[in-house]
Formats: C-alpha cells, structure tokens, sequence
C-alpha cells in the first residue's frame, strides 16, 4: 500500500469511531454473508447499502437486531442480522 492509501484509510477509520462512537480498536471478528434472495437496498444515514450475496466483515454485534459491519469499499454501518448468513 502506499502512503497516501494508507493515510486515507486511517482518516476513515477515525471517522468510523467518531460517527458511531466506538472505542478501541477496530477488530474484525468474523465475515458474513448478505443473503442472496434479500432485495438490494440503498444505505442511508448509518446502515450500509445492501447488496445481494456480498461478503462483509463484521467489527461489532451490537443488538439482536442490526450488525455493525464493513464492507470491501471500507464504508462502515449497520445490517439487519435477518439478511445475513454464516460462512
């Protein structure tokens, strides 16, 4: 990677931490799978755009309900854990 790469993605990942308040270290814990059958969705505000059978990695279970995960274009947010899939 080249400096300016990486400078880039140090500057996301602190707005990452600012916007949704996380603490620590941004770990990835395990990657998921959006389920194919789910219709596409656009993101908005701080859930993801959804596409259908893209791999995300996921950096928090935050509820019963949504994810916090990341996608390949190292955009951050939420997904509903009804349209994900196990690896």
């Amino acid at each position: 990677m080249t400096l300016k790469a990486c400078k880039k993605e140090d500057k996301a990942d602190r707005e990452f931490q600012k916007k949704f308040k996380f603490e620590g270290s941004i770990n990835v814990l395990t990657q998921m799978m959006v389920d194919p059958a789910v219709t596409e969705k656009r993101g908005g505000g701080k859930n993801l755009p959804l596409r259908r059978g893209e791999i995300l990695d996921v950096i928090q279970f935050t509820n019963q309900e949504q994810i916090l995960c990341r996608n390949s274009q190292r955009r951050y947010g939420y997904v509903p854990r009804a349209v994900m899939l196990h690896l």
